[in-house]
């Protein structure tokens, strides 16, 4: 470790992050969650709009995204104002709101795509038994941020996992109702994630009664 400059290897190779913007990736604004919606809704991309909708609201990993049922949402007729999806990475159940606006463009997908409650919300254009790839979510949202003039190296999938969570730390400071929306298991995973200072976490817990 540490010797890679004498190695002939390694002499003319580019860094593997060359070029590339490298760290947390930004949340979206109010402004820019419209705008993206605007495009998606003139374009007539219903499917596009509830994925884009249910990132928001669930703040979910993309690999959790992907693999909701339609039953993991829907009740009845209706779509749910609350669902629970157990986490690949943790193994642990998360619970999320789904408000009326994202309720409205899910019902509107499921309405278009059909299915049954043991099918995927967003099959796979390949395999419409499989699930969407986390990578096509991924190329999907480049071409959303791009649409509206952002640049595409500084947002990705964990932008909409950090975007509802970021406005309510924001609007609340209430650190530990954040841990409990992302499904972090230690708070300090959430502090990282936020880019909150340790010292003002602490004593953001320290007000908070639970």
């Amino acid at each position: 470790m540490g010797y890679s400059e004498f190695d002939p290897a390694t002499q003319g190779r580019a860094a593997w992050n060359a070029g590339r913007t490298v760290g947390t990736k930004r949340p979206l604004t109010q402004k820019q969650i419209w705008a993206i919606r605007f495009f998606l809704d003139r374009e007539g991309r219903l499917r596009d709009r509830a994925l884009f909708d249910l990132a928001i609201d669930s703040k979910l990993r993309g690999c959790d995204l992907v693999k909701i049922l339609i039953g993991d949402l829907v009740s009845g007729t209706d779509i749910r104002t609350r669902a629970i999806v157990v986490q690949q990475k943790t193994g642990r159940p998360v619970q999320f709101e789904l408000t009326a606006d994202v309720r409205a463009s899910l019902l509107s997908w499921l309405d278009q795509r059909g299915g049954t409650l043991s099918d995927f919300v967003f099959p796979s254009r390949i395999d419409h038994a499989n699930h969407m790839s986390t990578r096509q979510y991924a190329r999907l949202l480049d071409e959303w941020v791009t649409s509206i003039g952002l640049r595409r190296a500084e947002y990705g999938t964990h932008s909409l996992r950090r975007t509802k969570a970021a406005m309510i730390y924001r609007a609340t400071g209430n650190i530990r109702a954040i841990q409990i929306l992302l499904g972090h298991t230690k708070i300090e995973n959430t502090v990282r994630y936020l880019g909150v200072d340790i010292e003002d976490a602490l004593l953001l817990a320290e007000r908070t009664e639970i």
